[in-house]
This record gives structure tokens, sequence and C-alpha cells, in this order.
């Protein structure tokens, strides 16, 4: 059942983007946790939950990369249509996937982790870069997979400081996204 723009309770969709290694997943997590707190049932969609579901039949080029996102498109506009929240945690490579999503979701936020490749190569938070800078990979986003930086994102997370850091945004964002939707 479709539930128009004028129902007392606009589901939404939070899509979190940023570099393998920013901070998605645990920005996810927690606005999920924030989201149950409160009652509001969501769906958390990670690009590589994704994958799996499909029968992990992509790989990770470019247009693969492309094709992961228009599933996790489609998937959102599905339940965006049944009035589900839906966070998801994804590169996002491609502005036209965000403006897809800004232009055909009912209450669609973004936010964007921004730090980069060697700030997270230096925590050591991923090992694919260290793996491509020594030829042992390839398609790695930000490497030799060009990552549009989003134009227009509802939050900038900043992250680069302590993951104390990274909690206490994602705590205020969270308060300020439920706030403005109850």
């Amino acid at each position: 059942m479709h539930h128009d723009k004028l129902t007392e309770y606009n589901a939404m969709v939070i899509w979190v983007i940023g570099l393998a290694g920013s901070g998605k997943t645990t920005v996810a997590n927690m606005l999920c946790d924030a989201f149950w707190a409160v009652k509001k049932p969501v769906v958390l969609l990670a690009g590589d939950n994704v994958r799996e579901v499909f029968g992990n039949d992509l790989g990770f080029t470019e247009r693969d990369r492309l094709s992961n996102a228009s599933r996790i498109r489609s998937l959102c506009y599905l339940l965006d249509q049944q009035n589900i929240n839906v966070v998801c945690a994804i590169l996002s490579i491609s502005q036209v996937d965000r403006d897809w999503c800004r232009n055909n979701l009912t209450n669609y936020k973004e936010i964007y982790l921004d730090v980069s490749v060697d700030m997270i190569e230096a925590r050591g938070d991923r090992d694919i870069y260290r793996q491509y800078k020594d030829g042992e990979t390839k398609n790695v986003v930000g490497c030799d997979i060009r990552f549009e930086a989003p134009e227009r994102p509802d939050f900038i997370i900043e992250n680069k400081n302590s993951i104390g850091d990274l909690i206490n945004r994602t705590k205020t964002i969270a308060e300020n996204i439920l706030s403005k939707n109850d």
C-alpha cells in the first residue's frame, strides 16, 4: 500500500556516504539504533549486504559499483513507497545516484563522512589502500576509481578526530533528523 506525501508520518531514507573505512557502518548502525529507540522501525541496507542478497553477482569495477548502487536505490524506493525508514551505508561514488534519490524519494537525507584515503590508511582502518599501493588489488574507490564527493549533503561529518567525536556528531545528527520527523 502506497502512502502519499500527506501522511502524518513520512518515512525517510538516509544515505550515509563515504570511502571504505570512513565510518559509514558505525554511523548507519547508530542511526538505526536511534530509530529503534523511539519505536520507529528501520531497515539497514549496506552495499556488501545487498551484494550478498543478489548472489554476489557483481564485482568491484566502477560499472559493478554503479549497478549495485542502482539496486540499492530501487530497494530504497520500494521501501519508501511502503513508508518504511531506511538507512543505507554506501560508497555512492556518483552524484547521479544521489540526485536520483533526492528527486524520487519522499524524505531523503544525505550524510557525508569526509575523510581522506591517507587518513583512513594512517589509522589502519582499511588494508585495501595499502594493498592497492602494493599492487595487490585494483578497483579501489579513491585510488583508481574516482569518488565524486556529494554536491549538497544534508550533513557532513569530518571524521578526522576520535571515534568519540564521530559518535557524538552522529548522535547530534540522529536527534536532528528524528526531531524533524515526529
